[in-house]
């Protein structure tokens, strides 16, 4: 039965796509069997996994409109044991109709069902708003990583997210939990850096992930490359950080 985490934050530029999809990869690398489901309109786990617009045939969107199945719509990667459900939206009035849809809160959850025992762990990323398709990502899954950039202006950002997390579980999905706070893009020696992290510690210690992605110009570069960073440069410093993320998530479940 897989575990279903939402990789979410109400704050855009953290690193949440990134985070999504090279977790995921690192899941896959390791081998436990992945679905990374990409619910957020913009569609950019598709550019990061390098999957061209052509060679989609469905996505999230379909599921919601039921024009097809999950399965119809779930692509297997040239990344072994690693599939993908796009979020493709190829015009502003499809990204309305997906909004309105994913007013069914309950949707998301009841599409994966048929999915848990397919997969060893369901990776979700999440559009950068709590709203809507946010909210049907967390009644889904069985717990939430938030990742934040070490700035001042993402410590907000946790609490409200927190503050919703406890909204959800008045909502129907009680057993939602906070898999962990991880720190992106982390520059060890700024002052901006080590402020952010001394009061995360502070305020949010059991919670925040011992595992640190520091800021890495090659995972940038492999984003554009359309690649996961691992499949870009294995020896890179952002490659090594979220195999020891996938690493801190699997000891979690011996």
């Amino acid at each position: 039965m897989s575990k279903i985490i939402a990789v979410a934050v109400p704050k855009g530029g953290v690193g949440k796509t990134t985070t999504a999809v090279n977790l995921a990869t690192s899941l896959a690398v390791a081998e436990r069997r992945t679905l990374l489901v990409d619910v957020d309109p913009m569609g950019t786990c598709s550019d990061a996994l390098g999957i061209a617009n052509n060679s989609i045939n469905g996505g999230i969107f379909e599921v919601f409109s039921f024009t097809k199945s999950l399965d119809q719509v779930i692509h297997h990667t040239e990344i072994m044991n690693l599939d993908f459900i796009p979020s493709k939206l190829y015009s502003y009035i499809n990204e309305e109709r997906l909004t309105r849809l994913a007013e069914n809160k309950l949707i998301l959850r009841n599409v994966l069902r048929d999915q848990i025992y397919n997969y060893d762990y369901i990776i979700i990323d999440c559009p950068p708003y709590l709203r809507g398709l946010t909210t049907c990502a967390l009644l889904a899954a069985d717990s939430v990583i938030l990742p934040i950039k070490a700035e001042s202006f993402s410590l907000g950002a946790v609490t409200k997210l927190l503050e919703h997390i406890e909204w959800i579980k008045k909502q129907g999905n009680s057993l939602l939990k906070v898999e962990g706070i991880l720190l992106t893009m982390f520059e060890a020696r700024t002052k901006v850096s080590m402020i952010a992290e001394k009061q995360l510690y502070e305020n949010y210690q059991p919670l925040v992930f011992k595992t640190i992605i520091p800021k890495n110009i090659k995972i940038t570069e492999a984003t554009y490359k359309g690649k996961p960073v691992i499949f870009y440069d294995a020896l890179a410093k952002g490659a090594i950080a979220y195999l020891k993320l996938a690493h801190e998530l699997i000891q979690r479940e011996i």
